[in-house]
């Protein structure tokens, strides 16, 4: 019987280390020392004689946010999937995180809410543990048990293009900060430069075709800022408040996580003109106003520790290397340079340590490096898929969004809609569905005909 993509997730997701790494590659060469990079070269260790990593921002240690991550210091979260994946592949991760000050709140702490109204939780064994903290904080812990490996070691530069051979890479150049232009041969490259990458416009120019690009326009807008957390304030560990468009109200999202350092990093959003601006009385009126009480008293009573910093994303992208007839051999692509979804969702982080795991399972099937990666690539779009999916489709109910709309749209939002509706009645369904969008599971479990029949039998005669 032929694997279903859910199955095919599940092994991609799995927390099981992998048995006997061997070496196949000789240099290895990651280009970003993003997340997507920083997993890359973990799994590569495992399978080359000497891993390079080259990235532009010079420091390493720093829990301090990078300059090539404008949105460094808004809220990120890493859902339990990439908390499993952390430990598979830096063992004792969460207990090292959580005793350098990350939180795992307990769920007496935890607020969900959406249109004002308190969602239930489902139990904490059925999903996974998180990990919350800032971004910077969890990537600089990343970046150390990264480069302990002895074969990896960090070239600080500018990735300018890549060099080929035949039919497969054979060169990356990159700027130092210097200035002038160095070459280093690899064998295999991963390009993890995020949703800017350059990737496409240098295989365009070497004569590769250039992946299709896919974007749905959210504009999303949001401000975020750190406040000193005081238990006589309040005694939230997260809470995310979700304002759905309708009846004259406007999409908003909003979001309180207890960090590293004894603080709260808050978070507002809105969408098109609905812009959050850098102003300490617009954040707090915000918070007042559009979300539930503790959002309002935190911002008006608790310490501000620096400045409301603001973030715009334009929209959502993919580019569909899986589609390319021809693909150079010993290229890979991980991260947002492949997917970047609204964040809001925070998929981010955590489909970077899949396409890690994907990248494991490639390098673990004695592949012929001298034919491109298919196999990896086919994996990465299952992960691509799942996020995509959850993600896009509450955003193409916004009012501002108008597609692109997937084949079956109409019967798949009702069906959508009708799980969704259910889940806040039904524990099971709950359990379900909160697996699919923390990416512990596909999002073809929740759409199963049995639990589509449960939605419909609740519905109809409750």
């Amino acid at each position: 019987m032929a694997e279903s993509v859910a199955q095919r997730f599940a092994r991609i997701a799995t927390s099981e280390r992998p048995p006997d790494p061997h070496v196949v590659v000789g240099r290895a060469i990651v280009l970003g020392a993003s997340m997507a990079g920083l997993m890359a070269a973990r799994v590569l260790s495992d399978h080359a004689d000497e891993v390079l990593v080259i990235e532009r921002d010079s420091s390493e240690e720093s829990a301090l946010p990078r300059p090539g991550v404008p949105q460094g210091s808004q809220v990120h979260a890493l859902l339990p999937s990439g908390n499993a994946q952390l430990d598979r592949w830096f063992p004792g991760f969460s207990a090292e995180a959580l005793a350098a000050g990350a939180t795992n709140p307990p769920p007496e702490e935890i607020r969900n809410y959406v249109n004002g109204v308190l969602r239930p939780l489902p139990p904490a064994d059925t999903v996974g543990a998180s990990l919350v903290s800032t971004r910077p904080f969890l990537e600089s812990l990343v970046r150390r048990r990264t480069l302990e490996i002895g074969n990896i070691r960090v070239i600080h530069g500018r990735a300018d293009g890549i060099e080929f051979s035949g039919d497969r890479v054979s060169a990356v150049r990159y700027e130092p900060s210097g200035g002038g232009l160095v070459t280093e041969a690899a064998d295999l490259v991963v390009d993890a430069t995020g949703r800017s990458s350059r990737l496409s416009d240098w295989l365009g120019s070497a004569g590769w075709p250039q992946p299709r690009m896919r974007r749905m326009p959210i504009k999303l807008n949001y401000a975020s800022a750190l406040f000193k957390r005081d238990p006589a304030i309040s005694d939230i560990g997260i809470s995310i408040a979700v304002n759905q468009p309708g009846a004259g109200q406007a999409p908003r999202q909003g979001g309180v996580l207890g960090v590293e350092g004894d603080r709260w990093l808050v978070l507002v959003a809105g969408y098109g003109d609905d812009r959050p601006t850098r102003t300490l009385e617009d954040f707090r009126k915000r918070c007042r106003e559009d979300f539930p009480p503790a959002f309002g008293q935190i911002a008006d009573q608790a310490e501000l520790i620096g400045d409301v910093i603001t973030y715009h994303q334009a929209d959502s992208r993919r580019r569909d290397y899986d589609e390319l007839e021809r693909f150079p051999a010993g290229l890979i692509v991980a991260g947002d340079a492949v997917a970047s979804f609204n964040p809001v969702y925070g998929q981010g982080m955590t489909s970077a340590t899949l396409h890690a795991s994907c990248l494991s399972a490639y390098l673990r099937s004695e592949p012929a490096l001298d034919q491109p990666a298919r196999s990896y690539f086919d994996q990465v779009r299952v992960v691509v898929d799942a996020a995509w999916q959850t993600s896009t489709f509450p955003d193409l109910a916004l009012p501002h969004v108008d597609g692109p709309y997937p084949r079956g749209y109409r019967l798949s939002k009702w069906i959508s809609g009708l799980l969704y509706e259910a889940t806040a009645v039904d524990p099971a369904l709950n359990v379900q569905f909160n697996r699919v969008t923390t990416m512990v599971e596909h999002p073809s479990t929740l759409a199963r005909p049995q639990n589509v029949l449960r939605a419909l039998r609740r519905k109809l005669f409750s």
